[in-house]
């Protein structure tokens, strides 16, 4: 599968200035900004950085961004699933997950969340994938946000559906482990019925091992 990236960018007037959002960046792109020293939810920022960059070189990978002048201060990651998580399992080169989504906290309540999610949809590329995002209430900021795990999820959901992304069954272990986790999914127009199917197959697992050991 060829995974064409084509760069588009919508710059908004904020309360704290001009925010351009834009992407997919190359990781020599990326290199050419400063990364806000509070975007580190995952990791101490130095390190988020050079993981973002990485990422950015992966064929399939696509990092978009948004930016107060030269300094970046959101971003949004897009790649294949991880190689230990059950959504690897039939390596299939049409299924990408959103990784990551953070804002630096002084730029929170701007939706930039939302706005980084509609400029990656903009890429008809993504109408071949079929997206997941991993929801799960112990990565969430409930400390920051001072959001209940109700609250946060309808925001995270009310996000997620500004790019198409809507909340899908699953039984795997650890999303079904609390019921405010949830598997948010956008199937593309152009995603065979193949591999939705395969992907059918995915989110139940544990049904189809029960089934075969019967």
């Amino acid at each position: 599968m060829n995974h064409r990236k084509t760069h588009h960018s919508n710059t908004i007037t904020s309360t704290v200035g001009k925010i351009t959002i834009e992407g997919p960046l190359s990781s020599s792109s990326l290199s050419q900004f400063h990364f806000h020293k509070e975007l580190n939810a995952f990791r101490p920022a130095p390190k988020q950085f050079k993981a973002l960059m990485e990422i950015a070189e992966l064929e399939e990978g696509r990092i978009l961004i948004c930016h107060d002048g030269e300094t970046i201060v959101g971003y949004v990651t897009f790649l294949f699933p991880d190689p230990l998580e059950r959504w690897s399992k039939f390596n299939m080169k049409d299924l990408l997950e959103l990784g990551a989504i953070e804002i630096a906290p002084a730029y929170r309540g701007l939706k930039l969340g939302s706005k980084l999610i509609q400029v990656a949809m903009m890429d008809n590329m993504m109408e071949n994938y079929i997206i997941i995002s991993t929801e799960y209430y112990w990565h969430w900021d409930l400390k920051e946000t001072k959001l209940s795990i109700w609250n946060y999820r309808k925001v995270m959901e009310k996000m997620m559906s500004t790019g198409g992304l809507t909340p899908a069954p699953t039984d795997d272990p650890e999303i079904i482990s609390h019921p405010a986790n949830c598997l948010m999914v956008r199937i593309g127009n152009n995603v065979p019925k193949n591999s939705i199917e395969l992907f059918d197959r995915l989110r139940f697992l544990d049904r189809e091992k029960f089934q075969f050991k019967k």
